[in-house]
């Protein structure tokens, strides 16, 4: 650790290199871990639909009843027909063709350039999303290496970093904010804060996590109650609670400000690009992250500017 803390380029590049690696791997749990989710909900919808308790509280008439059974019996059977699907297995496939992909086609980045962009079996094009993930983490672990040096602070950021990207692109993929990733970033920050390796302090961390929540459920709540529909999921209440949690409630506000900045730049993008429909259809994690990761790199400066007196 000594060495790496005396030449911080090559614990940057190391880093730099790990977070390759991790963009390679994020971009399966990207890819997958809806899914795994989707199909955990299919089968846990037909098991309360064939509790004899759910039944009789619906009081389906005789005929509906029969229909619901056939289905839920055809469900079932194509349910347990599906391939085992996990993090790390099956291997990793084209798409298109069920090509297994070798090692040599999985080095992040490179393998990608020397395919062109495309599968060695199908030719079918690879979205160029998977190697700018890879991109992406790699720089950002990096910066973080170089800015934390070799500190407990610095390995703290890798995680964010790493689920921040994962959850940007999945909650921008199916509008989805998985428990499973916010809920450990939660815990996270405040056990950071507590070890005194984080960001905030334990109570700043404790009502950051705790503001954060209430200040987002109180903007849902109060949009479905005079707008009769969710204005926002209960996936964002906890992404804000995890990031209060990171650090501290004098970040919530800077937070939220930059997440408005980032879904600025975006929408201004979008419709330079043709595409502003899709506005209408991007969740508020997709800026929210990426703000978490801003605030990573220049939180004290922000808060500063934000809340000047406050620290």
């Amino acid at each position: 650790m000594s060495a790496l803390a005396e030449n911080p380029w090559l614990f940057g590049g190391l880093a730099g290199v790990l977070g390759l690696l991790i963009g390679s791997f994020l971009n399966v749990v990207i890819y997958r871990l809806p899914r795994m989710m989707q199909r955990q909900w299919a089968i846990d919808a037909t098991q309360i639909l064939a509790e004899p308790e759910v039944r009789a509280e619906l009081q389906l008439p005789s005929d509906v009843a029969r229909a619901v059974d056939s289905s839920l019996s055809a469900l079932g059977a194509a349910l347990q027909k599906l391939p085992a699907l996990g993090i790390a297995t099956p291997r990793s496939r084209c798409p298109s063709c069920g090509h297994p992909i070798s090692a040599l086609e999985n080095i992040p980045v490179l393998s990608w350039i020397s395919l062109k962009g495309r599968c060695r079996a199908c030719k079918a094009r690879i979205s160029a999303r998977y190697p700018l993930v890879e991109a992406a983490v790699g720089g950002l672990f990096a910066l973080a290496a170089l800015q934390f040096g070799a500190t407990p602070q610095a390995a703290a950021s890798l995680v964010l970093i790493g689920l921040c990207v994962a959850m940007t692109l999945i909650d921008a993929d199916t509008l989805l904010l998985p428990d499973v990733l916010t809920l450990p970033l939660l815990w996270i920050g405040i056990l950071i804060a507590a070890a005194g390796w984080g960001f905030a302090t334990l109570p700043a961390s404790v009502l950051g996590a705790a503001g954060g929540y209430a200040a987002f459920w109180s903007i849902g709540t109060l949009f479905r109650v005079v707008r009769g529909i969710e204005g926002m999921g209960a996936g964002d209440y906890k992404l804000l609670a995890a990031l209060g949690a990171w650090f501290g409630w004098s970040a919530l506000l800077p937070i939220v400000l930059l997440s408005a900045g980032v879904g600025s730049i975006v929408g201004v993008g979008l419709m330079l690009a043709g595409r502003a429909t899709a506005l209408s259809r991007l969740p508020f994690g997709v800026y929210l992250a990426p703000a978490g990761i801003i605030m990573l790199f220049f939180g004290p400066r922000l808060v500063a500017l934000v809340l000047p007196g406050v620290h």
